[in-house]
């Protein structure tokens, strides 16, 4: 519920003030849990900052009725005026980071009841084309995109050399077609569990090919199984 969250992450925040502790919250859910951030600060000044799902993004409470179990997560969709506020805090810096909370669950595992029903699903192949057709709305800039999902975590967690196309920086690419419509089927799914929350959907951009470490690890729908990530390291 919208008061969980909220006294959760307000324990949290109370501890790392009082004890001068840097503090990352994940997976913002409510209007209520943006209190507790500040947006006055640059990110590398902030002590206390937080994180939303690409899922929180789209989704509201109101989807239930069609998509059920489907898109049960934890902590769950709340309100469209959650979303709302979520959707404004990641415009105005008091949201720092858009994460995923991939979570490939067997369709047999969301099954059940509420209470059942395993929390979770798979968004790592939509995530960014999510994100994008939001851009492509209006919700975000493309840049905005860009800076919460690949320049910010890189920041927030010093992570060495990613995060940035620059010169002496690894080579983590991904080339969209901005004018490629396709709707999310069995067919085109990539996740190992065989399904998504998106099935149906209509997008209007696409991954053309993905670079990682400079290598094509996948081009033109087909993934290269031999290309392999590296350690990642922190400054």
């Amino acid at each position: 519920s919208e008061e969980a969250c909220y006294q959760c992450s307000a324990e949290a925040v109370e501890l790392a003030t009082r004890l001068d502790s840097r503090l990352h919250i994940l997976h913002l859910s409510t209007e209520k849990e943006l209190s507790l951030l500040s947006n006055h600060l640059p990110l590398s000044e902030k002590k206390i900052t937080g994180e939303v799902c690409v899922h929180h993004l789209w989704f509201h409470d109101g989807d239930y009725a069609q998509f059920g179990n489907r898109i049960k997560w934890n902590p769950a969709i709340k309100t469209i005026e959650d979303r709302a506020a979520l959707r404004e805090a990641v415009n105005n810096n008091t949201i720092d980071i858009v994460a995923t909370d991939h979570a490939p669950h067997l369709p047999e595992e969301k099954q059940g009841s509420c209470l059942k029903a395993a929390s979770g699903g798979p968004l790592i192949q939509h995530s960014l084309i999510t994100m994008l057709e939001l851009a492509m709305e209006g919700r975000f800039t493309y840049e905005k995109v860009v800076e919460k999902m690949a320049h910010m975590p890189a920041e927030l967690f010093r992570i060495d050399r990613r995060g940035y196309i620059r010169p002496g920086y690894y080579a983590d690419i991904v080339l969209i077609d901005p004018e490629q419509t396709w709707t999310v089927s069995k067919e085109n799914i990539l996740y190992k569990c065989g399904w998504s929350p998106f099935e149906g959907y209509t997008f209007h951009h696409g991954v053309w090919k993905t670079f990682v470490n400079g290598e094509l690890a996948y081009g033109d729908g087909v993934v290269n199984d031999a290309v392999r990530g590296k350690e990642v390291r922190y400054l």
